[in-house]
């Protein structure tokens, strides 16, 4: 999908689902690998879903928010995959005839501002290992976090809180629907027990 230069569509954001688009080859059904939100609120219709574990990148709730979860004066944090580890979530089948207004829909949702880098992990599912879209993020970006205190993250749990709620709630709900899929992340347990103290 080509925009003209002048178009209102040829912005960065545009460009970077266009390049995806261009790795997704039309015909054939899309993988998504969620991991936080994609699995308590997807917002697409899957053919199928298969439990996964991505190796070489964790969940690490360590990306400002401030809009959806905080605000300028009070960021709050949101999820993204980080380099290392390993990382279970969920793989979605998108069927082919509708992967590409899944794809434009992802964009909308998770790369308003281009912080998120996308990138197609391997994951495996029953069908053996596939190609899954992932939204990851780069420790270089300004939107990481780096290592933050104990008294910061209290200070957060209390008080961000943005357009979709507040960054407790967001941590508290992925949290209990991985549990509810049969996956214990005890790192975030821990924290958000650490930000609740």
């Amino acid at each position: 999908m080509l925009h003209a230069p002048d178009s209102p569509a040829a912005t960065p954001i545009a460009r970077t689902l266009d390049a995806l688009q261009a790795q997704h080859p039309a015909g054939q059904d899309l993988w998504v690998f969620g991991y936080a939100s994609l699995i308590w609120r997807p917002e697409f219709d899957a053919t199928e879903t298969h439990l996964t574990r991505v190796h070489g990148w964790h969940r690490a709730l360590k990306m400002w928010s401030r809009v959806n979860r905080g605000s300028p004066e009070c960021p709050g944090l949101v999820f993204a995959l980080l380099r290392g580890g390993s990382c279970a979530g969920v793989a979605y089948r998108i069927p082919a005839a509708t992967a590409q207004d899944v794809l434009a829909r992802l964009w909308a949702r998770e790369m308003p501002m281009s912080v998120y880098e996308p990138r197609w992990l391997p994951c495996p599912t029953p069908h053996g290992t596939v190609r899954a879209l992932a939204f990851t993020l780069a420790r270089q970006h300004p939107s990481y976090t780096g290592t933050l205190s104990e008294a910061r993250l209290r200070e957060i749990f209390q008080h961000a809180a943005g357009r979709f709620g507040s960054t407790r709630d967001y941590a508290q709900q992925t949290l209990q629907a991985l549990r509810d899929i049969g996956i214990e992340d005890r790192a975030l347990a821990r924290l958000i027990r650490l930000a609740n103290g």
